[in-house]
């Protein structure tokens, strides 16, 4: 659900960032020289929007797994039946549990070397896709 509602943002971006790609030169002269629609988009439109998309998505994921987690974690998420970090976590926020058994905070932590990790595979995705990075590079 969280997905669902937090998709709009991002399409409004990637919209408005098509357009703006459309109106380079590189675009009208591939359009000069013959090229078709989807050889256009293929080619020269599509790889500059994948590095915003790549960090959109690795900035996003992550908020959405921290507010699944909240949810559940305050008992407005998942329910009982089914498991989610934040029911592992439930159990970590009254202090006297956690004093005598501190590997209730291991679900805490696993989340937060998923989010570090989701955040890095971004940044890599984001550097090697990026069209203009052969342009920026210093020998």
């Amino acid at each position: 659900v969280i997905s669902l509602i937090g998709w709009a943002g991002t399409a409004r971006v990637i919209r408005g960032l098509v357009l703006s790609i459309r109106e380079n030169d590189f675009v009208a002269a591939a359009w000069l020289c013959g090229a078709g629609h989807l050889k256009i988009i293929r080619k020269h439109i599509l790889p500059h929007t994948i590095p915003y998309l790549s960090v959109a998505v690795s900035t996003a994921v992550p908020g959405y797994i921290m507010g699944e987690s909240a949810l559940s974690m305050l008992g407005l998420g998942i329910q009982e039946p089914m498991v989610s970090w934040g029911m592992l976590l439930m159990d970590s926020l009254q202090i006297t549990q956690l004093c005598f058994y501190p590997w209730l905070l291991i679900p805490g932590i696993v989340i937060i070397c998923t989010i570090l990790s989701i955040n890095c595979l971004g940044d890599f995705l984001r550097e090697t896709t990026d069209p203009r990075a052969c342009f920026n590079k210093k020998v």
